[in-house]
This record gives C-alpha cells, sequence and structure tokens, in this order.
C-alpha cells in the first residue's frame, strides 16, 4: 500500500491477520473461560494472531471430520494459518456399553485423525503446522460422582483413555505431526493428576494451566516469525500518522 493511500483506500485492503485455530471437544470449548489455556495462548499472541475457539462439547472423531471442511477451507490465505490444534479422544473413549452415543471404536477414532490430518494438508496446511493433543487422563472416582448425579452409570475408564492417548500419540508419529501427550504427562512419575481435573474428566485452573506450559513450546517456534501487527504507539509519526500506520503494510 502507497504513502500517498486515501483511508478508504485502506479499509478496502484489510491486511491478513494470521491465526491460530483450537479444535477439538469440551476441553477446548472451555479454553476461553478465565485462566483457560485457549485465553492464556491468546494472551500470548495477542497483535500477533488471532486465536479461534472451535470447540464443540460433547463432540468426537466422526462428527468432528465431518464439520472440519465447514470450518476451514482452502483459500488464498492459507499461509495465515499458523497453527491447527486437534483435540480429541475424550468422548471417543466413553465406553459403547454405557455411553453408545459418543463412543467411537479406537481403530476408527486413530483413523479419523488421520483424515482430519490429511483433509487439512489438501488446503493447505501442512503436517508442520498441525498439533494433536491427546485426551487428559480420567480419574474415576470424580466422574463417577458426576455420572451417578446425572442418572447414570461410570461411563469412562482411565485405562481405556490411555489406549486412545497411545492411538492418538502414535498416529501423530505416523503422520509427522507434533504430539501433545497430556495423558502421559499428568500421571508421569505415579504423580497424583486429580488437581488437573475438576470434575475427573474437564480441566481445573491448574490443569489448565499445565497443558498452557506444555503445549506453548510445541507452538512458540511456529509462532516465532509473526510480527507485532501495526507500529508500537510511540513510533507512530505525530505529523501524518498515516504515513507510520499505512506507509507500507508491513509492521
Amino acid at each position: 500500500m502507497s504513502a500517498s493511500a486515501s483511508p478508504a483506500e485502506a479499509v478496502a485492503s484489510a491486511i491478513p491477520w494470521p491465526q491460530v485455530v483450537l479444535f477439538g471437544d469440551s476441553i477446548t470449548q472451555l479454553s476461553f473461560q478465565q485462566g483457560g489455556w485457549g485465553a492464556s495462548l491468546a494472551d500470548k499472541l495477542v497483535r500477533k494472531c488471532d486465536v479461534l475457539n472451535r470447540g464443540f462439547s460433547g463432540y468426537n472423531t466422526r462428527w468432528a471430520k465431518i464439520i472440519l471442511p465447514r470450518l476451514i477451507k482452502k483459500s488464498n490465505n492459507a499461509e495465515n494459518l499458523v497453527v491447527v490444534t486437534i483435540f480429541f479422544g475424550a468422548n471417543d473413549s466413553a465406553l459403547k456399553d454405557e455411553n453408545p452415543k459418543q463412543h467411537i471404536p479406537l481403530e476408527e477414532y486413530a483413523e479419523n485423525l488421520k483424515d482430519m490430518i490429511q483433509y487439512l494438508k489438501s488446503v493447505d496446511v501442512p503436517e508442520s503446522r498441525i498439533v494433536l493433543i491427546t485426551p487428559p487422563p480420567l480419574n474415576e472416582s470424580a466422574w463417577e460422582k458426576e455420572c451417578i448425579a446425572q442418572g447414570y452409570k461410570l461411563n469412562r475408564m482411565n485405562q481405556v483413555v490411555g489406549e486412545y492417548a497411545k492411538a492418538c500419540l502414535q498416529m501423530g508419529q505416523s503422520c509427522g505431526t507434533d504430539v501433545l501427550d497430556l495423558w502421559t504427562l499428568m500421571q508421569k512419575d505415579n504423580k497424583d493428576f486429580s488437581s488437573y481435573l475438576s470434575d475427573g474428566l474437564h480441566l481445573s485452573p491448574k490443569g489448565n494451566e499445565f497443558l498452557s506450559s506444555h503445549l506453548w513450546p510445541l507452538l512458540e517456534k511456529k509462532v516465532a516469525s509473526l510480527p507485532f501487527i501495526f507500529p508500537y504507539w510511540r513510533d507512530v509519526a505525530e505529523v501524518k500518522p498515516e504515513h507510520s500506520l499505512l506507509g507500507d503494510g508491513d509492521h
């Protein structure tokens, strides 16, 4: 954009704003709550990119695979999509006998993750910009209380969740994407992970902080080159500020 561009021309040529898309189930949907891992990420990246919450409470990978093309499409600005996180498994791993609506067989879960990665690649989002996140461990005693309160039997087991986490990790390694193995990290050295969960399934404030602290190192290298969009206010010229703000659009 030339320095002589009028404000009207400037409006007509909006600058591309990089995006990070968080795609997942309720653990993603809730991530913008106070102290949430998504909110923390958005705070770290303010003025550098938009962090978009595309979390869908209760969804599994079968449903996620269907809606992904409605959320991310091929465009001329694919390079502006700098990171996509895929965070499913907490619902897929529900026990079939107790929760058939959300349950997805293990092999299908893995294939669904692969299909989503391949779709993103088809719309010019390479493996290097994709991060898979495994489901966190399940605190069965706490979650059983939640189930009973709603009139259900315990419908998830931590050992089963671990099988899905392992499948997620293996699929990421197979497809060449980064993977955050939350299930393993939260239980490392046989630590008591109950404080990371608010109800046995969803993240507590401490759990959100844990996820954020381990996810950021994976994302930092992908967003390191993002510039601060528009100049720092002290660098804006007092006379003819449009030269500073619209001069080359490359701030």
